[in-house]
């Protein structure tokens, strides 16, 4: 027996209970080994010395053990302590996607089809390694705190190599695939066809199909068309329906063969919502809706109700045993008729598809299951009615054996008394004497009419006791039988219980507000509660309030701030250090929209398209499509002004000034840039540039000299000389060095 505060295997030490379910109870345990926080979850005691649970319980430790992924519940341990069968496994903190989609009615398509992706990951895991879940529903699917989605409770799963689950399984049947609920092979289609149903209620808010019982419903999975979720959502993306109509088939050769292969739609559907790339077959020879014969009701209806060996119930028979528990006649809750025959738990009677059957012996059948019903129900009347009586009967009985025991120890009383005054009792001259009755341990009321029936009067006091409880008579003053006076006045003390005064613990943290209710005698008793004032883990209020006076160990209920509601906001993500692509593509999946691009940085001290900065602070919670801009480092800039010098006589001895010069400089670098490209004839030239993306370039200097050289032909001096005259190309190559900006 599992209690609060034991230790399991000398390492977990049960904190408190945080959930129940069909099989098992689950707590919150710390693991002292391993300082973290840890959810056991232990197969309820009834069920302990059953070897077949227990299998079962085994059986869903050994599935889930080997299976390690984000998305799925880990479990880290597993044993038995003092005949108790645990698994130790991770601890979410969160909710049930089933509670979410309560508390906002219905999914945005985008964050559906998000939520879709992580669950459909986590099931791929698990069938690679040959696990099929069989129970994909949102009860079994649990959102963190931080948004992570992660699938739970793989308490029926089997190997794939299980040739049937028929009617073993204890999943729910309003996201039973059509061969489960006609008992037949499922293997990983099977969960496709669920995780379908679970995104058609995170889109639609609703389940596909509703029945007056679980019959009805598994026969509408088997038999009727899956209703469009366009018809509930206008607005639904044709990639998004296609999707689900896909997953939810009937014929599990019509829909996605592999988890693989529904990821990549869903990751398709965030880039193009409308777009038409789902590929559904177009037979519709496969998909027709045909009526069940008899041979195929009567198969269904052996493996629905017969008992398997372990005695599970099949998820019809559990279900309608749920559904119909509570029904007084053979309608149901929305005045709807009940199919005939189900009310038995049997599935009602289909038409056949014209083979042949002797309808006088279903007939006999559905009469001899009326007649059944009908003794059943006489019989618990009887029933009823006996223990009415027989209790009734004990009462006056016991009520006539007090009187008479009283009127018998007075007279006893009487006799006695004369005797010991060696007088015969003479009634006549007693008549102004009677007995105490006995009144210690009785109600005031049962002791306030024994006193009247004896001739006595009473006043009340009262007092506390330990033993009685509140109400009770412990005190008379007078004996039990001993005699007094007929209208004597006997002082009964009543109990009455211990009171303390409630004291005001608003506004305390929740842990000084139990110290304080318990050193005042009062059991605290915690409500979490959403608050956008209160930080959270402080209290909001109580109940009763400051002052009232209440009896000692009473319950006393503190509400206590979670802070704020923060269902329906996304977390942002920390970008910094990412690149823009990157942060660009978290943000999508986040579920917000990245915004403007700044560069704010070209210093050089980070590496060029670095995030730096973000307009909303990681952990911040926000509104789905929210805009988040992005501060992003550039590449360092340089600059460079001087006044360029014209060609030196060490560079050019026949330069001449006034030639005209064509100026041009080019950054180093993978990337050269031709900065500057200009021409003059007159030096210095001054130049100023900003925004180079080099830290270094050269400069190019060119021009043409006109040269003129005398030739030698023989003239004397006084003659003048012949001259040769020519154009000569030079080009003059200077390193620079830029500043940084």
């Amino acid at each position: 027996m599992i209690k609060i505060g034991m230790l399991i295997a000398d390492r977990y030490e049960v904190l408190e209970k945080v959930g129940t379910g069909g099989m098992s109870d689950v707590y919150k345990a710390k693991d002292h080994r391993l300082n973290r926080m840890v959810a056991v979850k232990v197969l309820k005691q009834e069920f302990s010395e059953n070897a077949t649970f227990v299998s079962k319980f085994r059986a869903e430790a050994q599935a889930a053990a080997g299976l390690m992924h984000p998305n799925i519940v880990n479990v880290y341990d597993v044993g038995e302590e003092k005949s108790s069968y645990y698994i130790i496994m991770e601890l979410v903190n969160g909710i049930t996607l089933k509670k979410y989609i309560e508390k906002k009615e219905k999914l945005s398509p985008r964050e559906a089809v998000t939520v879709a992706i992580q669950v459909a990951m986590g099931l791929a895991a698990a069938h690679r390694n040959h696990i099929i879940h069989r129970d994909i529903k949102p009860q079994n699917i649990i959102i963190s705190k931080e948004g992570k989605v992660k699938v739970t409770d793989f308490g029926i799963a089997k190997a794939s190599t299980s040739n049937t689950i028929t009617s073993n399984v204890m999943g729910s049947v309003h996201y039973t695939s059509p061969e489960q609920a006609r008992g037949g092979f499922s293997d990983e289609k099977s969960d496709v066809y669920s995780l379908g149903v679970t995104l058609f209620e995170m889109l639609t808010g609703r389940v596909p199909y509703e029945g007056d019982t679980t019959v009805a419903i598994a026969l509408k999975h088997i038999q009727e068309p899956f209703p469009d979720p366009a018809e509930f959502v206008p607005d639904l993306p044709y990639s998004v329906q296609q999707i689900v109509l896909k997953c939810c088939e009937k014929s599990p050769d019509r829909r996605y063969q592999t988890m693989e292969e529904l990821v990549a739609d869903l990751r398709h559907s965030l880039n193009d919502p409308d777009g038409s790339f789902v590929r559904r077959m177009q037979d519709d020879s496969l998909s027709e809706t045909r009526a069940m014969s008899s041979a195929d009701r009567e198969e269904i209806r052996r493996k629905t109700l017969a008992p398997s060996p372990d005695t599970a119930e099949s998820p019809v028979q559990g279900s309608l045993a749920a559904g119909n528990e509570n029904r007084t006649d053979e309608r149901g809750t929305d005045g709807n008729s009940v199919p005939e025959g189900a009310e038995d738990g049997s599935l009602p009677n289909l038409p056949d598809d014209g083979e042949s059957l002797d309808e006088s012996e279903e007939e006999g059948e559905r009469r001899l299951d009326r007649i059944v019903q009908m003794l059943s129900i006489v019989a618990v009347l009887v029933i009823v009615a006996v223990l009415v009586l027989v209790i009734m009967n004990r009462r006056k009985d016991t009520a006539d054996i007090e009187i008479a025991d009283g009127a018998a120890a007075q007279q006893q009383a009487q006799e006695q008394q004369a005797q010991e005054s060696g007088q015969a009792a003479d009634p006549a001259a007693n008549v102004n004497m009677t007995v105490m009755p006995a009144v210690i341990g009785y109600s005031l009321d049962d002791a306030q009419k024994a006193l009247a029936n004896a001739g006595l009067n009473s006043e009340v006091f009262y007092g506390v006791s330990d033993t009685y409880g509140e109400g009770t008579v412990i005190d008379a003053g007078i004996p039990e039988g001993q005699q007094i006076e007929a209208g004597s006045t006997i002082s009964l003390t009543v109990a009455m219980v211990e009171r303390t005064e409630m004291p005001d613990v608003t506004d305390f943290s929740q842990k000084e507000a139990e110290t304080i209710l318990q050193q005042a005698g009062l059991v605290p008793v915690i409500q979490e509660e959403f608050s956008d004032e209160t930080e959270a883990g402080y209290v909001t209020g109580q109940v009763p309030e400051q002052g009232t006076e209440i009896p000692v160990g009473s319950e006393a209920t503190l509400y206590v701030s979670k802070g704020p509601d923060l269902s329906g906001l996304v977390q942002v993500p920390n970008l910094l250090g990412m690149t823009e692509q990157q942060a660009a593509s978290e943000l999508l999946k986040a579920g917000l929209v990245a915004g403007e691009t700044i560069i704010t940085d070209t210093s050089g001290r980070y590496a060029p398209n670095t995030v730096i900065g973000q307009t909303i602070n990681k952990g911040e919670y926000v509104e789905e499509g929210t805009q988040v801009d992005l501060e992003v480092s550039g590449e360092p800039k340089y600059s460079y002004s001087a006044e360029i010098k014209g060609p030196l006589r060490s560079e050019d001895p026949d330069y001449k000034e006034g030639t005209s010069v064509t100026l041009s400089i080019v950054t180093d670098g993978d990337n050269q840039e031709e900065i500057l490209n200009a021409t003059t004839t007159t030096f210095p030239f001054p130049v100023s540039i900003t925004g180079i993306s080099a830290p270094s370039g050269t400069l190019y200097m060119t021009y043409t000299n006109v040269i003129e050289e005398a030739v030698d032909n023989g003239a004397t001096s006084e003659y003048a000389a012949e001259m040769n005259v020519y154009e000569e190309s030079r080009e003059i190559v200077r390193k620079l060095n830029f500043t940084k900006e």
